[in-house]
């Protein structure tokens, strides 16, 4: 069975950019996966712990007939062949995946939530969602992913990165 999800791409150390593209190629070397929409890049500032660089995010739309804590281990294992390292809850990353949207599921387990329990909340996440899919509804809120942007108030500090061509 075919399933679209919705990953979440981040980096803080090293070459952002670079990372960020790594691990989009690596998620699409895995033979079950298509490669349906993706996001421009952003720059944006981190939130929680804040004495760190500054991050670059993206969005990534695919299908794959994996189930969602069969890509959650696939999502792990590429984070680790990049080099991610455990440091602390929010802290630096060479490379960070985060499964944001798997059909229309709602899954609560101690390894794995889907939605992503916090991106109705983060600019970061919002702003590549809405680029490649603005009407794309939260299947727990039950609201577009442009109007859950449009209720952040606050400026979050997400920029666009121009990218050569």
């Amino acid at each position: 069975m075919r399933h679209i999800a919705y990953i979440g791409i981040g980096s803080n150390i090293g070459d952002k950019v670079n990372q960020c593209e790594k691990a989009i190629s690596e998620i699409l070397k895995v033979d079950r996966h298509k490669l349906l929409a993706k996001s421009s890049l952003f720059k944006t500032k981190p939130i929680g712990y804040t004495s760190q660089d500054w991050f670059v995010n993206g969005v990534i739309k695919i299908e794959t007939d994996l189930e969602p804590l069969d890509l959650h281990r696939i999502l792990k294992g590429i984070e680790s062949r990049l080099g991610r390292t455990e440091t602390f809850h929010w802290g630096p990353r060479s490379i960070d995946l985060d499964i944001l949207l798997f059909d229309e599921s709602e899954i609560r387990m101690k390894e794995l939530q889907i939605p992503h329990p916090l991106m109705h909340e983060r600019q970061f996440v919002l702003i590549p969602l809405v680029e490649i899919d603005r009407y794309l509804v939260h299947p727990v809120l039950k609201k577009t992913i442009k109007e859950l942007l449009e209720n952040i108030k606050e400026d979050q500090g997400v920029e666009k990165l121009s990218m050569p061509q």
